[in-house]
């Protein structure tokens, strides 16, 4: 994967099959063309955990599109830091009740979750043109 940087405060990853685009709100010189890169990360939190949400109810033929899933984040003003993000699934009326907790189960599979509850090493070096 490699990241580039296309102008202004944007900054862009090509992983290969995707470019993910990022850019600045413009009170920091940015366009808002793009949701900024904390943004994109606390967002792979909810869209993990919707995408085990949804297989689970695929496989029970469940139908998602009365499902919501809502994210939220617990913020220290003092630390200046997340202490929490919070997701709530809300369920229809006729989402059947034997699942209800199965539901939590499945979207606590979320691998972004696990990596964040168990955080591995970000590594950064540099090196010349030719190196």
């Amino acid at each position: 994967m490699k990241v580039y940087f296309p102008g202004g405060k944007k900054v862009y990853m090509d992983t290969g099959k995707f470019i993910i685009e990022t850019d600045q709100n413009k009170n920091d010189g940015g366009e808002e063309s793009a949701p900024e890169p904390f943004t994109l990360f606390l967002a792979s939190i909810g869209t993990c955990a919707g995408i085990y949400i949804k297989k689970f109810c695929d496989i029970r033929n469940i139908p998602t599109n009365q499902i919501d899933l809502h994210q939220s984040i617990e913020y220290d003003q003092v630390a200046r830091r997340i202490n929490a993000v919070k997701l709530k699934i809300d369920l229809p009326e006729d989402f059947p009740e034997k699942y209800k907790n199965a539901i939590i189960k499945a979207a606590d599979q979320c691998a972004v979750k696990k990596y964040l509850q168990e955080p591995f090493e970000v590594k950064i070096e540099t090196k010349y043109d030719g190196e």
